[in-house]
């Protein structure tokens, strides 16, 4: 049978008050009956029931979190930022993922609104931020994670990631490549189609350069692979010279297929660089250059970005900005032919 704050009051011969006031306020009580009361409650082996105090205060300790693939390390990476940060204030994080699927996302959006959760921290499948509009106008607080609403009307963390398209293109303007590619997609994600127009920035600076668009269905190393057969099926004439991958995932696919004999070496004949800079990226059979994000902390700023919104309250939250720089690492899998 359960043991009860009655049952704990009666132990320790107090009040269910003073109990309840040692759980929750416990610097408002003598410290001569909170050790009392806290032997009573070691004694009879006493747990909170931390879900009747949610529903009284109508809010849990819990924070959602809905990412495009939980499978992807730039994810993991970012939720265990959110993790980090979530446990310094004594709340969770309940990870959700959408699978790239809009209709996935909107069930958990509900089924965190219907758990109460303190706020949804989200990457979104597309711009149609309806739904998340909804939700927060019902009171759930919303934060965009890894990129911004096109109205900026919701608060956001994210990265520049037209910079970092146009960082990783430059850089592979400069170690001489002229037939570049870029692979990934879809184009609907944000993210995507920002690291190509930061690509295509890039070549428009230069005479004499290409820029040609594999369009992958996911961002994962199965899509990164058929963007690698597409490559070595072509005569070697007609082969680029390198490939700038939407993320780290499809670049290892597409170079597990361009290390095959009939493939293309690396770096010598293909250039390769990823985006995110996942752990894998630098054990890679070819260390893979990669723009780096800054994922850990992107996942922190979030969890205190949505807290203090929190905190207006009924007011009309003010909507806050973060955006990180990326950063270029070079590593054995692009240089100079």
């Amino acid at each position: 049978m359960a043991i009860s704050v009655r049952d704990v009051a009666k132990a320790a011969g107090v009040s269910v008050g003073t109990v309840s006031n040692v759980l929750n306020t416990p610097n408002k009580v003598a410290e001569k009956t909170v050790t009392k009361v806290q032997a009573a409650i070691d004694k009879l082996g006493f747990v909170r029931n931390d879900a009747a105090r949610q529903l009284r205060a109508g809010k849990s300790r819990s924070i959602g979190l809905v990412v495009l693939d939980v499978r992807n390390p730039f994810f993991t990476d970012l939720a265990r930022g959110a993790e980090d940060a979530a446990q310094e204030f004594n709340m969770s994080v309940l990870l959700a993922n959408s699978d790239e699927i809009a209709e996935r996302e909107l069930a958990m959006l509900s089924l965190f609104e219907e758990q109460r959760v303190h706020g949804v921290l989200v990457t979104p499948v597309s711009d149609d931020l309806e739904p998340f509009k909804k939700a927060r106008d019902r009171g759930t607080p919303i934060v965009l994670v890894d990129r911004k609403s096109k109205d900026k009307n919701f608060s956001s963390v994210s990265v520049d990631d037209v910079a970092g398209g146009y960082m990783a293109v430059k850089h592979l303007i400069e170690i001489g490549r002229k037939k570049i590619v870029f692979a990934g997609g879809p184009m609907s994600i944000q993210q995507v189609s920002d690291r190509l127009k930061g690509a295509q920035k890039a070549v428009a600076e230069q005479l004499g350069i290409s820029l040609e668009v594999i369009d992958c269905k996911s961002l994962t190393v199965l899509e990164g692979r058929a963007a690698g057969e597409q490559i070595i099926a072509r005569p070697k004439t007609k082969r680029p010279d390198a490939v700038f991958a939407a993320n780290d995932l499809v670049a290892l696919g597409v170079m597990q297929v361009c290390l095959k004999p009939e493939g293309m070496s690396i770096p010598k004949e293909l250039s390769l660089i990823g985006y995110d800079d996942i752990a894998y990226a630098s054990t890679a059979l070819v260390a893979l250059t990669s723009i780096r994000q800054p994922t850990h902390e992107m996942g922190t700023k979030a969890v205190e970005l949505l807290l203090a919104i929190a905190e207006d309250g009924d007011a009309k939250p003010r909507v806050r900005h973060i955006e990180f720089q990326p950063e270029l690492v070079i590593r054995d899998s692009t240089s100079a032919k």
